[in-house]
C-alpha cells in the first residue's frame, strides 16, 4: 500500500512552522513523528562559535580595561551569535571596535560563505574613549552539541567554547484521531518547529525526511562493504580475481572453515598471501586440511603461491 496524505503548513513564520501530515495510518503518526524529531534534534548540520581569542584576555577569569561586561559574560554573548556557514571547512571571523558605545555581532568582518543570522545581538559595551576590543572568533560546522572540553586548546589565549551546531531549537509533536468519510481509525500528525534562524523549518524537515529516506534506502539494498585492514596492503601483493571471496564461500569442512577464521583468514585473498606451509601450522589445519582447501581453490580456478 503506497502512502498517500497531504501536508500543509500553518502558523509559519522564518523561525517557527506547523507542519499538518493526513491522514495517516492508525499508528504511523506516533511513527514518523518520534523518528522525525529524534533526526531533527540531532542529525542537521549547522555552523557554530567553537572558540575565541580576545587581545588583551589570556583566560576566560581576566578583565579587559573599558569593556562594561567581564570576560565570562563577554564569550557568553558571543555564544548566542549564530552563524550560517557554506563551506565544511573552519572559518574566522574578526571583530575591532573603539570608542564610546555598544558592539553588536554584525561589528564582526565574516570571510566569504559565512553569515551571520541575528547581527543585531549585542555582546559588549565600551565605556571609555579609550576603549578597545579585539575578536578572533574560530567558526567550524558539525551536529549536535559539542562541549568546550573537546577541544581543549594549549594555545595561550584561545578560550574554547560550548557549540550547539544544531540549528534546531524546539521540535513539538503531536498526534491526534481524524477521519475520511466513516472511517476514523486515522492519524494526524501535528509538527511543531521552531530554529534558530539559520535555517527555516520547513527546510529542517525535508533535510531530516531525507535523512530517514537515505538509512532505509539502506536497508532495502544493503550494500556489503569489506572491513578495512589495520596494515595497508603490499603493493607487491597481487590478489587473484575471487580474492574477495569470504571462507564460508569455499564451502570447506566446518571444522577448517571455523579454525581458519579464528586465525584471521577471513577471505581467499588472506589464504593467498600464506604459504602451504604456514597454513599447516594453523591450529586444528594440517597438511590434510590443506589439501582440501587447495581443492577448493581450485574448484574455482584459483590456486595458492
Amino acid at each position: 500500500m503506497k502512502p498517500q496524505f497531504s501536508i500543509h503548513t500553518t502558523d509559519a513564520d522564518k523561525n517557527s512552522a506547523r507542519f499538518v501530515c493526513e491522514p495517516l495510518p492508525q499508528g504511523f503518526g506516533h511513527t514518523l513523528g518520534t523518528s522525525l524529531r529524534r533526526v531533527l534534534y540531532s542529525s542537521i548540520p549547522g555552523a557554530a562559535i567553537t572558540s575565541v581569542r580576545i587581545t588583551g584576555a589570556n583566560h576566560q577569569f581576566s578583565t579587559l580595561p573599558g569593556v562594561a561586561e567581564d570576560l565570562v559574560h563577554l564569550v557568553l554573548n558571543i555564544k548566542q551569535i549564530k552563524v550560517m556557514s557554506t563551506s565544511d571547512k573552519p572559518a574566522k571571523m574578526v571583530l575591532s571596535a573603539k570608542g564610546v558605545g555598544p558592539v553588536s555581532a554584525s561589528d564582526f568582518e565574516c570571510p566569504s560563505g559565512v553569515e551571520i543570522a541575528n547581527p543585531d545581538l549585542v555582546i559588549a559595551n565600551l565605556t571609555e574613549k579609550t576603549a578597545k576590543l579585539e575578536i578572533e572568533a574560530s567558526v567550524e560546522t558539525g551536529y549536535g552539541y559539542s562541549p568546550a572540553d573537546d577541544r581543549k586548546s594549549t594555545t595561550v589565549g584561545v578560550i574554547p567554547t560550548d557549540a550547539m551546531f544544531s540549528p534546531v531549537i524546539r521540535v513539538n509533536v503531536a498526534v491526534e484521531a481524524t477521519r475520511v468519510g466513516r472511517m476514523t481509525n486515522f492519524d494526524k500528525l501535528i509538527l511543531d518547529i521552531t530554529t534558530d534562524g539559520t535555517i527555516t523549518p520547513a527546510n529542517a524537515l525535508k533535510t531530516a525526511s531525507e535523512t530517514l529516506v537515505e538509512y532505509f534506502g539502506m536497508i532495502v539494498t544493503p550494500q556489503v562493504e569489506t572491513a578495512a585492514s589495520d596494515t595497508p596492503p603490499s603493493r607487491d601483493k597481487k590478489v587473484p580475481v575471487g580474492g574477495m571471496l569470504s571462507i564460508e564461500e569455499l564451502d570447506l569442512p566446518t571444522r577448517i572453515a571455523n579454525a581458519l577464521q579464528k586465525a584471521g583468514f577471513d577471505t581467499v585473498a588472506d589464504l593467498y598471501g600464506t604459504s602451504r606451509e604456514e597454513l599447516a601450522k594453523v591450529k586444528n589445519v594440517g597438511s590434510k586440511s590443506v589439501k582440501l582447501i587447495e581443492s577448493a581453490l581450485s574448484g574455482r580456478g584459483l590456486t595458492l603461491p
